[in-house]
């Protein structure tokens, strides 16, 4: 599993901890934003702009537009570097 820092601010908090976790078995990551009460699993032959859309909709509803475009950037650099 791997922490990472978001460090973006969103309604006057601060949404911190992003963890990923790789299942190589199953061949997906999960992500979790404990902060935003936020989970999603990724699979592996996902293509790409179809995960961002999904992630990005996803934050959407929980945050706003911008959180979850910031959030979506960051989470698909994250997942790749895994």
């Amino acid at each position: 599993m791997k922490i990472r820092m978001a460090n973006i601010d969103y309604e006057g908090r601060k949404v911190g901890q992003v963890y990923l976790h790789e299942n190589k078995k199953e061949e997906t990551t999960l992500i979790a934003i404990p902060d935003l009460e936020w989970s999603t699993v990724v699979s592996y032959g996902e293509e790409i702009e179809e995960m961002k859309m999904r992630v990005f909709t996803s934050l959407k509803e929980r945050t706003n537009e911008e959180v979850g475009r910031e959030m979506t950037a960051k989470i698909n650099y994250w997942v790749r570097e895994m």
